[in-house]
């Protein structure tokens, strides 16, 4: 238990492939299974689809704003009111998360720069350094922060992705990784992905670590104390 009603709201920014969705859910549902040792109540917002975006930075205790299949560069209508939601949430105290898409686009409404990586594509397990420590979790990204915002210090990174994860302060975490992602939706990504943008060898070598152990849980409990640290601060 956590010992504090927390309302998150989970910002939907992008929608998973409609065989994927039957079985594995949308994102949304990924996060609450992520959570689900903290007894958080979760408020969604279809910010892609429907261009719904809270009225307040406060209409929810902390925020996740999740992956997508879009660019944080492209020309999309729901794009600049997020960003400009984002502003306002940096600037009000609540704390923030940003997974993948929701990792760049936080970087990119505040100052900082995102591009399509050149060296391309992680897929599958990766192995990062992150507060210092090594861990291991799935990845499904080309786009990347090539220029942390001002004011946020690396705290993750390894030879692929330099700018992996971020902080700013002990409001603002975000990460490039998706700790939602299990090893069973990879699996099902992998096998719908091939002859096409991502090169079948990268496939195939992610095919081969499944298996491996991933700190999904540690990244959900870095997340879940930086909510609760501002809930606490909140009500002392």
């Amino acid at each position: 238990m956590n010992g504090f009603y927390m309302l998150i709201g989970i910002l939907k920014l992008g929608p998973m492939a409609e065989p994927l969705r039957e079985k594995h859910g949308q994102y949304s549902d990924m996060f609450q299974r992520l959570f689900s040792r903290y007894d958080f109540t979760y408020r969604i917002y279809d910010v892609d689809e429907k261009g719904e975006l809270p009225a307040r930075p406060d209409e929810c205790d902390g925020w996740i704003l999740s992956g997508s299949k879009y660019g944080a560069y492209e020309d999309h209508a729901f794009i600049p009111p997020l960003e400009a939601f984002i502003r306002k949430v940096a600037a009000s105290g609540v704390p923030m998360a940003g997974i993948c898409f929701g990792h760049q686009i936080i970087a990119q409404a505040l100052g900082g720069k995102v591009e399509k990586f050149a060296g391309g594509w992680a897929v599958g397990a990766q192995h990062y350094l992150i507060d210092g420590t090594p861990v291991t979790l799935n990845a499904w990204h080309q786009d990347q922060v090539t220029q942390m915002p001002e004011g946020f210090d690396c705290v993750g990174s390894n030879d692929f992705c330099r700018y992996a994860a971020m902080v700013k302060g002990n409001q603002i975490f975000t990460i490039q990784p998706h700790p939602e992602f299990d090893d069973a939706l990879i699996g099902d990504m992998l096998a719908t992905r091939r002859d096409g943008p991502i090169p079948n060898a990268l496939i195939d070598a992610a095919e081969t670590k499944l298996d491996e152990s991933k700190n999904s849980s540690a990244i959900a409990d870095r997340i879940a104390q930086m909510f609760l640290a501002a809930e606490k601060r909140k009500t002392a």
